[in-house]
């Protein structure tokens, strides 16, 4: 059986590479997960993403994913800091989840130091660009092989 992960961006980051490059970088949305794509591919695993700037949507997918994926890398974006929604969504699907920020959320506005969402996941990737993404699936994968 492949193992599946999915990969969720809440809002904003449809415009990756165009909103404060200076911040988030100068890669696209695609790009990313095209590079996430290849490195899925190196380590058997499947991948599938699913971005919305839509509190809902991605309640629905958390909500859905607990039947169809062994677990999830997650940029809840701005919602990181006050979705009480989204955090009940991860506890209730017992689905580990990695909680991944491209830009330093602890260096930034005050606002942005506290993440309600990093309590119920198993790990926090903060600050390394969007590297933290490969990072998160590296660490995903290999949690998830050690759980067996």
């Amino acid at each position: 059986m492949v193992m599946k992960i999915l990969v969720l961006n809440g809002p904003n980051l449809n415009l990756l590479g165009i909103r404060e490059p200076s911040i988030y970088g100068k890669s696209s949305l695609s790009n990313l997960i095209r590079e996430l794509e290849r490195r899925a591919q190196i380590l058997g695993v499947e991948i599938h993403h699913f971005q919305s700037n839509s509190e809902g949507a991605l309640i629905d997918q958390i909500h859905e994913a607990r039947e169809q994926f062994h677990g999830i890398i997650f940029n809840p974006g701005a919602f990181s800091h006050y979705s009480y929604a989204l955090r009940d969504a991860i506890s209730s699907v017992e689905l580990p989840v990695i909680e991944v920020h491209i830009s330093n959320i602890s260096a930034r506005e005050s606002f942005r130091n506290t993440s309600v969402i990093a309590p119920v996941c198993i790990g926090q990737i903060s600050g390394l660009g969007i590297d933290g993404y490969g990072f998160a699936l590296d660490y995903l994968v290999k949690y998830l092989s050690n759980k067996d």
